[in-house]
C-alpha cells in the first residue's frame, strides 16, 4: 500500500498538495472475524473443464464508503506456494430482488440472497486489462482443517461433502480503483484462481460476536453466505440451510474484512448535485480534493472524479 500511494503522489498529485490540512477523515473498517474450521465453501472463475462457482457474503453500509482494501482467508491445497494463486477477482451484488427477475421457485428461497446479477461498476479483478485490483497472499496456516466442505455438490440436502486439511492463506487486496458505493445491503464475493487447487472460502463465526469481527449496524441483519454455480445461475442456494441441511441446519459467515473511508455528507446517486456535493464532501473531509484523491487510494484528481461520477449515476 506504501508503494502504490507513493506511486499515485509521483504520478498526479503534487498540485494542491500545500493547501488547508485534511480534517481527520472518518474510518470505515468490517470484519467477520477469524475463519472457525467449519466450513470451506468453493469459489473459483471459470477455466478449462471447471465450470464458475460464487460463494457470497453480506455486510452494510450506513453511510456513502470508499472501500480500498480487502482480505479474504481461505484453503488452498497442502504443499501448494503462494504462487499457485494466480487470479483473484471481486465481484458486489444487492440483496435480491434488486438487480433481478422474478422468483423462479427453482431454489428453496431467494429471501436475502444475492441479486440475479452483480454491480457492474463495482468489479474488479487482477486479470483485467489494465488490472483493477492486486493482490498480496501469505500462509497463515501450513495445516488447516475444516469439518465440512461444499464444492461439487451445490444442490438442496446433500449434507456436504465432508472434512478437508490445506494451507490456511490470507488475501490481501488492493482496489485499484477503489470501490465507491452509497449506503445500502450488500453481498462481497471474491474468486480465486489456483493453478493445480481449488480455493475454498473459509467460514467466520455467526452470528459476529468475537474481536476481531465487528458488529452489523442497529436495525440490520447478518444474512448466511449463499452459493451458486452455472448450472444454477442466476438463483443461489443457503449453503448452510439449504445444502447441509439437517434437523438443525447451520448458518456460516464467510471470513472477509474490508476498509476505506466513510463521506457521510457525500449526495445522493441520480440527484442533479451529487457530483458537486459529493467531490465537496470529500474536499471538507480531507482538507482538499488533491488529499482526498491520495487518501482515499485514486491514482489522481481525474480518476477521484470519475470515480465520483460512476457513484452518481442512477
Amino acid at each position: 500500500m506504501k508503494a502504490y500511494i507513493a506511486m499515485a503522489s509521483v504520478a498526479a498529485l503534487s498540485v494542491g498538495l500545500t493547501a488547508a490540512l485534511p480534517a481527520a477523515a472518518d474510518v470505515f473498517f468490517f470484519s467477520t472475524g477469524n475463519p472457525d474450521e467449519k466450513l470451506g465453501s468453493l469459489s473459483r472463475p471459470p477455466s478449462t473443464g471447471n465450470p464458475e462457482t460464487e460463494t457470497a457474503d453480506d455486510f452494510v453500509l450506513t453511510d456513502a464508503t470508499v472501500i480500498s482494501r480487502a482480505t479474504i482467508h481461505g484453503l488452498i491445497p497442502a504443499g501448494s506456494d503462494v504462487s499457485s494463486i494466480q487470479q483473484v477477482e471481486v465481484e458486489l451484488y444487492h440483496v435480491f430482488p434488486k438487480d433481478s427477475g422474478p422468483f423462479d421457485g427453482r431454489v428453496p428461497t431467494r429471501v436475502n440472497s444475492p441479486a440475479d446479477v452483480e454491480i457492474g461498476a463495482a468489479t474488479r479483478d487482477s486479470a483485467a486489462s489494465p488490472a483493477t485490483l492486486s493482490f498480496s497472499p501469505t500462509v497463515e496456516n501450513q495445516s488447516f482443517m475444516v469439518q465440512n466442505t461444499v464444492v461439487n455438490k451445490i444442490t438442496p440436502k446433500t449434507g456436504g461433502e465432508g472434512p478437508a486439511t490445506g494451507e490456511e492463506v490470507e488475501i490481501d487486496i488492493t482496489f485499484t480503483p477503489p470501490i465507491f458505493l452509497p449506503p445500502d445491503h450488500y453481498f462481497f464475493r471474491p474468486e480465486v484462481q489456483v493453478t493445480g487447487g481449488n480455493f475454498l472460502y473459509l467460514s467466520a463465526p455467526r452470528p459476529i460476536v468475537v474481536p476481531p469481527g465487528t458488529s452489523f449496524p442497529a436495525g440490520s441483519t447478518d444474512l448466511q453466505s449463499w452459493i451458486r454455480n452455472e448450472n444454477l445461475k442466476p438463483d443461489w442456494l443457503r449453503i448452510g440451510t439449504d445444502i447441509i441441511d439437517g434437523t438443525t441446519p447451520p448458518t456460516f459467515n464467510a471470513v472477509f474484512s474490508l476498509a476505506g473511508d466513510t463521506i457521510p455528507d457525500a449526495g445522493t446517486p441520480g440527484k442533479a448535485n451529487c457530483h458537486g456535493k459529493t467531490i465537496s464532501a470529500m474536499a471538507h473531509e480531507f482538507g482538499g480534493i488533491a488529499h482526498a484523491a491520495l487518501n482515499l487510494g485514486y491514482f489522481s484528481v481525474d480518476a477521484l472524479q470519475e470515480g465520483v461520477s460512476v457513484f452518481c449515476r442512477p
